[in-house]
């Protein structure tokens, strides 16, 4: 589930998490999904993060990040004063549909050392309607770290169906 705005109406819509690309296999080209947009600036994102009408909000309660070398275990991250949060995200249609992925950012002081690749870049309320509706550039510098101390953790370890 996502929200954009459609002329200028703000709704809702399902749409697959992950814009395919082809990419070259050992032998042949193949397709895969990419889920998180981190080089604003390639061209592949660029079209699409050009254009208001192609940003979304990415509703989310939790979100997780794996334990490095720790198997199915995974930290898990929440808004502390929101129990709905949404990130900035990109979509198009494709082949199969519409699909989307959301941008990544440099993590914060609480992610950088679980997950210190990056974390996915999380809008403030008072940002949802510029990001929908603002220039590239203006995009672009939206792409930043949450605030730390808006934000908690916790460790769940996957258990398996018995």
């Amino acid at each position: 589930m996502i929200v954009r705005k459609d002329d200028g109406v703000v709704k809702s819509d399902v749409m697959a998490w992950g814009v395919p690309t082809m990419v070259k296999g050992a032998t042949k080209m193949l397709e895969k999904r990419v889920t998180n947009v981190r080089n604003l600036s390639s061209n592949f994102w660029k079209s699409m993060l050009s254009k208001p009408e192609q940003r979304c909000l990415v509703p989310f309660s939790t979100f997780a990040e794996p334990k490095a070398g720790q198997g199915r275990e995974e930290w898990w991250f929440t808004i502390k004063d929101q129990p709905l949060a949404a990130f900035a995200g990109i979509w198009r249609q494709s082949e199969h549909g519409a699909v989307y992925a959301f941008l990544t950012c440099e993590p914060n002081e609480l992610v950088a050392p679980l997950h210190p690749k990056a974390m996915p870049v999380i809008l403030d309320p008072s940002q949802y309607e510029e990001w929908l509706s603002t220039d590239y550039a203006g995009a672009c510098a939206m792409a930043q770290p949450f605030p730390t101390d808006r934000m908690a953790v916790e460790l769940k370890e996957h258990k398996k169906n018995k």
